[in-house]
């Protein structure tokens, strides 16, 4: 008898150790969930990478995987697929995920926030006589078609009272050849971002529009995640985005610190690696509601969207601070 209670005992042990065992289990499961973000290696996400360096992810208990891709379209496919949970993108791009069946949102603003964050520049080849924006009027203007470069060159272009339909656009999608046309003559003008823009003036380029000199900000770029993933793993994306501030922080407040860093993760070109510094971080904040429809009212025009989004429909208002247009 007493053999009997013995072995119960046991027995029950064994079904109470194993129970614990496995609320332990998915407790650290849950601890060690990983949030999956796609990041193209350009200065737009360098603030991810400091994190990632600094250990900040780590220290705060968190499994952020920061996976590296080489252009924009596998990047979207990535996030379409299911294989990564959010991206650094832009309001374009969030846009047509959407409208190809991909529910996502915007959870913040990770450059932009200021007209001096994210600077591009339309750029004249070097030795042309073009130097004021009228003059480019039938002239071959490098771009990347229906995306956020497109809109920006629009936008520029109309506020210097020049019609974006004046001029012969080519479609140029890598940065790295539209560059090389612009600078061989091929190109008469070019629409990039730094810091392709500041070697394009270092090769000669004449910068004959520069975004930063608006009165706010054209080419925001955003943090968007799946709906599946902000259901899911909310409470992670939230100590992320405030963990980004922090690296912002770091980044803004000690540039030549990151220096190293900042050359090999922005891929910064051979010829500015001593020189060009990166850019300055604001905390995270909502894009506004304005700065949100100009983008889709553009989009409808081009016919990439049969009608805009509300802002609700795409932009997460729980993770940050909602930010007015910025100025």
């Amino acid at each position: 008898m007493v053999s009997k209670r013995l072995s119960l005992a046991l027995l029950l042990l064994i079904v109470v150790m194993a129970a614990a065992g496995c609320r332990t289990t998915a407790k650290e499961g849950r601890t060690e969930e990983t949030l999956k973000l796609g990041l193209i290696p350009v200065e737009d996400n360098f603030p991810f990478f400091v994190a990632e360096e600094e250990g900040l992810f780590n220290k705060a208990g968190l499994k952020v995987e920061l996976i590296p891709f080489n252009s924009a379209r596998d990047r979207d496919l990535a996030l379409q697929a299911g294989n990564i949970d959010g991206e650094v993108a832009d309001i374009v791009a969030a846009a047509l995920l959407r409208k190809g069946g991909t529910p996502v949102k915007i959870v913040s603003l990770t450059m932009g926030s200021t007209p001096a964050e994210g600077r591009f520049a339309l750029v004249a080849r070097p030795g042309t006589a073009v130097n004021r924006p009228e003059q480019l009027k039938g002239a071959t203007l490098g771009i990347s078609e229906n995306t956020i470069i497109e809109y920006v060159a629009d936008r520029l272009l109309m506020e210097a009272g020049v019609d974006p339909g004046s001029v012969q656009k080519v479609a140029v999608p890598q940065i790295p050849e539209r560059l090389q046309l612009l600078l061989g003559g091929r190109l008469e003008a070019a629409l990039l971002p730094d810091p392709f823009a500041t070697l394009a003036e270092k090769k000669g380029g004449r910068v004959i529009l520069d975004d930063t000199k608006l009165q706010r900000n054209l080419s925001q770029v955003v943090l968007i995640f799946r709906e599946d993933a902000i259901k899911e793993k909310g409470a992670a994306i939230k100590k992320v985005l405030q963990l980004y501030g922090e690296a912002a922080d770091m980044v803004s407040s000690h540039p030549e610190k990151y220096r190293e860093l900042f050359v090999a993760k922005a891929r910064i070109p051979e010829e500015l690696k001593d020189t060009y510094l990166s850019p300055r971080f604001s905390p995270p904040r909502l894009p506004a509601e304005r700065e949100v429809a100009d983008v889709q009212d553009w989009m409808v025009a081009k016919k990439l969207l049969p009608a805009p989004y509300s802002y609700a429909e795409l932009v997460d208002g729980t993770f940050v601070p909602a930010g007015g247009e910025n100025k």
